[in-house]
Parts: structure tokens; C-alpha cells; sequence
């Protein structure tokens, strides 16, 4: 009697979760169309690092038509929804970022980004240039799923539209650690969070995910160096901060070459910016270098940055030149909580098909999403952006004027997060 019980639960549990799938199925397939436009909108729009204004103003008023409260100017620009506020239950937060990129864009696309925006000073091209338009259009699809199926859910979402995830411009504060300063995952508090990036190098339908470190830390840093000035034919005469410079990059790349135990983690030092000099016949009195630090491990993270302060010092006290080392953004390992990752992979593999999800290895990427996993525990994943039956190994890289992806990746994203917030939801009440 008691296994005949057990199974009829166990079938009824089946049948119900079965029932759920396909109206959230149904449900996605009713929006698809304006999801869709909803992307071209955001895409067309592209708007930088907090400067949103009218995304943030877009997005609030979506949320309104669905019958949510949005609360606008969190961290500047984002925004805030919480579905069924006050009801008790676990509460699941789902996260998009919203900002795009200064890229001037080559893609053939009917809804191409013409807009163009302020960055250090200067007017530039606009872009979404690594596919925020579609995790906004995805989350704002989901809020109206979950919306529809609000009496059937056993606790609260809180839908989270992240502004300059890219990073603030310099001076400004921002992004996810912004958010979470200003309390975003308290009142409801809390219990797990889920995020996605689309991926234009993985075909429509697949998700890639993985245990533990997903992305790395990023740290990044500017060099600024002080020499004499004088002229090119006599630089016996200065002190030559050119040279130091070139002395302190080699010197540089040997942080991870020599010090790093590479067989433990991933690590990248990488120079990308160099300033100094007017002329080919004048030594610069001063020049600055920006680079960035990638790295998976915290101990090997440690490594690098006590190296890297040691060979400034010591490669510009060498040559008599006065160095300054500051650090500018810094995000956290993105880390994916192994007990979450265990008990919701189940959930993407029931949606998407268990043979289009797979196991990835971690990326020297960064993600500001690490900010609220360092509060919680979450799941961050990645969904594929390039078409089928297309080269996916082909595709333009994100941050690059040919950068694309499809819409048909919209429904895969929105499935998805629909999927683990009801299915978590469900456990946990």
C-alpha cells in the first residue's frame, strides 16, 4: 500500500510539473513576438554604463503593463520589481544587465544602433555590443510569464534590471556592488539568485554551465610614471620613462609565466593602453599604462597583485623614475554555489533537453553578477546567441562591431529562467 501511495504521489507530482512545462511553453510562445520587438527596441536604443535613462524608463514602463511596481533609480539607473511582495516563501532574485557598449555597429540588421553617447570626454557610437538587449528583453518576458502564473507560485521574484555592468565611468559608482550597497537583495531578503549571458559563439538552444568558478575576477589597474623630460638626442639628460615603461611590460608578463601555478587555474596580466609622448624627438616627462588582472583562484589572485606591486616598485626605482600604482574597477570570482548548481541542473536539463545542456570550463571573462553571489548563493549560465546551421565557431567575438546575435535565442533564455525560479520556488515551500 505504501509503495502504491508513494508512486501515485510521485505520478501526480510528474504530471503536475508536465502541465506546468508546457503552459510556461504556451505562455512564451503567446509573448515571443513581442519579445522580440521588445530586443529591437533595446538594441536600437543602446544606451551606456549609467546613462540608461531611457532604457530604465522602458523597462519601468513594461513592468507596468504587466501589473508590476517597478521601483526606478536604484544604483543611479536600474530598476526593480518584486512579484508577489509579501508573500511568504522563499525569494528568488533573477538579474539582467541593461548597458551597452561604446562599439560603432557593422552589423546588416533592419534595427541596427545609430545612437551614440559620451565616453571619457569624447562622442562615440553606441552599441549592444555583448547582447544586454537580449537578457533585458528575456527578464522582462519572464516577469510576464511568472506574472500570469503568479497564484500558482509559493513565494516572491524579484526581477532585478542591473545598470553598467560594463563598468561606471570613471569617478562613478555602479553596477551590481552598487546595488547591492543600496540594498537590493534585502526587504524581502533574499535566498538565491539566477543570471544568464548569451553567447554568440554557441548555437541557439544550448546552455553551458558550471560548478564553482565560471568567470574570473577581473582587477584592473593604471600605472602612471615620472621621469625628467629633455630632449631625443640627449637622454643623458632626463630620465627616460618610455624605457622604463617597456622594462616594467616584459617584466610584467613573467607574473604568470613564472609565478603562477597555472595547472591549479587560468590567471592574465595583459597591458591594453599606453600613453606617453608628443613627439619622435622629446623624452616625456610622464606616461601612464592601464592593463588588467584575470583570475580564478583568490590565493593566486593574491600572487599577482603582490608581484605586480613589486615590479613597479623596483623596475622604476631601477631607472630613477617615480611610479604610482592604483587600482580602478575590481569584480569577484563569478562562483556558481555547487549544493544550487546540484539541485537546479536537473531543471535545465528537463526544459532544454539534457543533451543541449553541457559542462564548460571556467573563462578568464569578468561578470559583476559575483557581487550578488558573494551575498547569496546564485547560478549564472550562458545560452546560445548563433543561429542554427550556422558556423557558431565563426561568429563576430561580443565587444566587436560584427557582433550578432539571434532571436531565436530569446525563447531558450526566457525558458530557462522561468523554469528555475518556479521549480526552486517549488522545492523550497
Amino acid at each position: 500500500m505504501r509503495i502504491f501511495l508513494a508512486l501515485f504521489i510521485f505520478s501526480l507530482s510528474f504530471s503536475n510539473g508536465q502541465n506546468l512545462d508546457n503552459t510556461v511553453r504556451e505562455l512564451i510562445q503567446e509573448n515571443l513576438a513581442e519579445t522580440t520587438e521588445l530586443r529591437h527596441w533595446f538594441h536600437q536604443n543602446a544606451e551606456l554604463s549609467n546613462r540608461e535613462f531611457k532604457t530604465s524608463e522602458r523597462i519601468a514602463l513594461e513592468l507596468r503593463k504587466i501589473g508590476l511596481e517597478p521601483q526606478t533609480g536604484i544604483a543611479k539607473t536600474g530598476v526593480l520589481a518584486v512579484l508577489n511582495e509579501g508573500k511568504a516563501g522563499p525569494v528568488v532574485a533573477l538579474r539582467a544587465d541593461i548597458d551597452g557598449l561604446p562599439v560603432k555597429e557593422r552589423a546588416d540588421i533592419a534595427w541596427a544602433s545609430n545612437i551614440t553617447g559620451i565616453y571619457n570626454g569624447e562622442e562615440v557610437p553606441v552599441m549592444h555590443a555583448c547582447g544586454h538587449d537580449t537578457h533585458t528583453a528575456i527578464l522582462l518576458a519572464t516577469a510576464k510569464v511568472l506574472y500570469r502564473l503568479r497564484d500558482q507560485i509559493p513565494g516572491q521574484v524579484k526581477f532585478i534590471f542591473q545598470p553598467a555592468e560594463e563598468g561606471p565611468p570613471p569617478g562613478e559608482e555602479g553596477g551590481a556592488e552598487l546595488m547591492v550597497k543600496e540594498g537590493v537583495l534585502k526587504n524581502p531578503d533574499v535566498d538565491v539568485v539566477f543570471g544568464l549571458h548569451i553567447n554568440a559563439q554557441t548555437t541557439v538552444g544550448q546552455v553551458r554551465l558550471r560548478p564553482e568558478s565560471i568567470m574570473a575576477a577581473v582587477d584592473e589597474f593604471r600605472i602612471d610614471l615620472k621621469g625628467v623630460q629633455t630632449h631625443g638626442s640627449t637622454p643623458w639628460t632626463g630620465i627616460d620613462p618610455i624605457v622604463t615603461a617597456s622594462q616594467m611590460i616584459n617584466s610584467i608578463q613573467t607574473i604568470v609565466s613564472r609565478n603562477m601555478r597555472l595547472t591549479r587555474a587560468a590567471a592574465v596580466v595583459t597591458i591594453g593602453s599606453i600613453h606617453g609622448g608628443v613627439r619622435s624627438n622629446i623624452i616625456p616627462e610622464d606616461l601612464y599604462m592601464l592593463g588588467t588582472i584575470r583570475t580564478l583562484d583568490d590565493s593566486m589572485r593574491t600572487t599577482v597583485l603582490k608581484r605586480l606591486d613589486e615590479i613597479v616598485s623596483n623596475v622604476a626605482a631601477a631607472n630613477n623614475v617615480t611610479a604610482k600604482l592604483s587600482f580602478l574597477n575590481s569584480y569577484p570570482v563569478t562562483y556558481n554555489d555547487p549544493d544550487l548548481y546540484a539541485k537546479m541542473l536537473p531543471s535545465l536539463q528537463r526544459v532544454c533537453g539534457p543533451e543541449n545542456v553541457s559542462y564548460m570550463d571556467a573563462i578568464t571573462g569578468a561578470e559583476d553578477f559575483s557581487f550578488f553571489q558573494k551575498e547569496v548563493p546564485g547560478i549564472y549560465f550562458f545560452i546560445g546567441g548563433s543561429k542554427k546551421g550556422h558556423d557558431a565557431s565563426k561568429a563576430a567575438p561580443h565587444h566587436t562591431p560584427d557582433f550578432f546575435v539571434d532571436d531565436s535565442a530569446l525563447e531558450t533564455g526566457v525558458k530557462a529562467m522561468t523554469t528555475l525560479t518556479l521549480d526552486y520556488l517549488s522545492a523550497g515551500s
